[in-house]
């Protein structure tokens, strides 16, 4: 997959076509990944293809387009986020959510509780070891898909990284 289209010249239609051709699955991923919901990252994501359809004649740089699509995405999955708890909120809880499975596999419960203390962590944090981690990508990738400095990534990880490493415990494995 090319990091890079060319996309200078290019009509709204063809522009975003060419994105979504070449982008949309890694960018379904990395919303699933700050949604934890499929669906809910493929909404965020056809959402964010659509706006920047829309705005395509007022976007300065054109070959900018990819990185307005990850910081459209991570912003729109952060919205999704805030949603869900404002809705979780007022909806009656079920006795439902006190039923266990029998037989948990191991694997299963490692994910529940790296799950578990991911959700435990700031938003910032999170989100910059879910980029690096999950989807390999580097410091400035990372910056630039969340709007912050390649300084405030590296602290967000540091930090992120040691409180995993408290709330994990006996299941941390350190991933560096």
């Amino acid at each position: 997959m090319a990091e890079h289209l060319s996309l200078h010249g290019a009509d709204a239609d063809a522009a975003v076509e060419a994105m979504y051709a070449a982008h949309w699955r890694q960018l379904v991923r990395l919303s699933a990944l700050l949604v934890h919901d499929q669906a809910a990252a493929e909404d965020v994501v056809q959402d964010a293809f659509v706006a920047m359809h829309g705005r395509w004649s007022r976007l300065r740089d054109p070959e900018k387009a990819l990185a307005y699509l990850r910081q459209a995405v991570v912003n729109r999955s952060r919205s999704a986020l805030r949603h869900r708890a404002v809705v979780e909120r007022h909806v009656r809880r079920s006795t439902v959510h006190d039923m266990t499975v029998d037989g948990p596999s191991v694997g299963g419960a490692r994910r529940d509780a790296v799950r578990d203390a991911l959700l435990q962590l700031t938003e910032r944090q999170r989100e910059v070891l879910v980029l690096r981690y999950y989807l390999d990508w580097s410091e400035a990738q990372i910056a630039d898909a969340i709007g912050v400095s390649r300084g405030a990534v590296k602290s967000h990880a540091s930090r992120g990284s040691a409180a995993l490493r408290e709330l994990l415990g006996d299941w941390w494995e350190d991933p560096s």
